[in-house]
């Protein structure tokens, strides 16, 4: 990690990031805000999360919260996602971000279904599709994750608290933080009628339990 960069200089460092180009109604292809991707990300890394280990940005998009991780320290970031556009924009904002190979070769990035990913590592980072217009890809995108690590940060809408928390201590894993955000999502499709509009999202820290 870049011994300067602080939780500030992070969000500055993923607003710069590109997002997506024609995102796709289906896959709820909304942007993380860089804001509250770098804040997830600095609570991560406090909690030695980051740092040294190997990491999975399920579902990775245009790769914010992947390649955040890699300027926190990762050792490695394999990010996943099946939408082939999306990894070009993620392996472009790798690059952008930082040109030296070294840092640069720490990302994997996979065109697949997350359903296909089986490789073990560390923590999984993953801002899923909400479900709303993919039924069921929230608890798919949470049963890819826990069959590959023990230790998850996923986003969901808050509303769907009870479901998420109660499918989680069905796979074993107990909820350790949860951090409230105002998630802004600004107009980008076809169908949008406000500028900006705002969900109530949070982020759950997922532990395998004993």
């Amino acid at each position: 990690m870049n011994k300067k960069m602080s939780k500030s200089g992070l969000g500055i460092v993923l607003s710069k990031l590109k997002k997506f180009e024609n995102p796709e109604v289906r896959a709820e292809q909304y942007p993380m805000d860089s804001e509250i991707g770098a804040e997830v990300l600095w609570n991560a890394f406090l909690m030695g999360d980051i740092k040294g280990k190997v990491i999975v940005d399920l579902g990775c998009g245009t790769g914010i919260l992947g390649i955040g991780a890699l300027f926190l320290g990762a050792k490695r970031v394999f990010l996943v996602d099946n939408d082939e556009n999306a990894l070009k924009i993620a392996k472009n904002n790798l690059f952008l971000a930082k040109s030296e190979s070294s840092f640069r070769k720490k990302g994997v990035f996979l065109e697949k279904d997350v359903k296909e990913f089986r490789e073990k590592c560390d923590v999984v980072l993953q801002n899923p599709p909400f479900g709303v217009k993919s039924k069921g890809a929230d608890k798919a995108f949470l049963e890819a994750a826990f069959r590959i690590t023990k230790v998850v940060y996923s986003f969901h809408k808050l509303n769907t608290q009870e479901f998420i928390e109660n499918f989680a201590e069905s796979e074993g894993f107990n909820v350790t933080h949860l951090w409230r955000f105002d998630f802004p999502i600004k107009s980008s499709m076809f169908f949008h009628k406000k500028r900006i509009y705002r969900f109530k999202v949070g982020c759950w820290r997922f532990v395998k339990g004993d």
